[in-house]
């Protein structure tokens, strides 16, 4: 089974299980604290997903950091994951997890690339197009990059529109080459 399936399986029974504590918010924040952690510090990831570091050393470095600032329920859950021998795709699932809760919430991840800054005006005006067109809460993350010249690229799930004057201009390339 790939680590995709194996990490949506826990994903909905971590869901399932917090929904029937009515945690369901306070699990997600706690999924959201552990994604960071895993990408602020790949060499939890690395720990985690080492076959030769026993079991018991996995379930004691999660609970050493995660103890104090999660609930009992979700260390359980690691634990869990650990004991069964799926502490590589604890990461996966937690990303899985957050990917289920916004589904559940109608909640919609949306990224912008733009050669310049946004402004707090154009950021607002993107995320009401979004929320018209998905009917949802929109979350927008925006990036810079220069490369694109001017414009932007604004990808909502697996749409993308590409507006930026990089992509036009190797568009009319292409018809000159012609």
């Amino acid at each position: 089974m790939s680590e995709i399936q194996v990490a949506s399986r826990y994903a909905k029974s971590l869901i399932d299980l917090a929904r029937e504590q009515k945690v369901l918010d306070k699990v997600k924040v706690e999924m959201d604290l552990f994604i960071e952690v895993g990408k602020a510090n790949p060499q939890l990831l690395a720990v985690l997903k080492n076959p030769i570091i026993s079991l018991d050393k996995k379930a004691a470095v999660l609970k050493d950091l995660f103890a104090n600032k999660v609930q009992p329920m979700v260390i359980s859950f690691f634990h869990i994951m650990v004991n069964k021998g799926r502490a590589g795709v604890l990461y996966a699932t937690a990303k899985e997890f957050v990917n289920l809760y916004n589904l559940d919430k109608g909640i919609v991840k949306a990224k912008v690339t733009s050669a310049v800054a946004l402004t707090e005006e154009n950021k607002k005006q993107l995320v009401e197009v979004v929320k018209a067109a998905t009917k949802g809460e929109v979350i927008l993350e925006a990036k810079v990059d220069p490369t694109l010249i001017g414009g932007f690229v604004l990808q909502v799930g697996d749409r993308q529109f590409d507006a930026s004057l990089n992509s036009k201009l190797k568009k009319l390339k292409k018809e000159f080459a012609l």
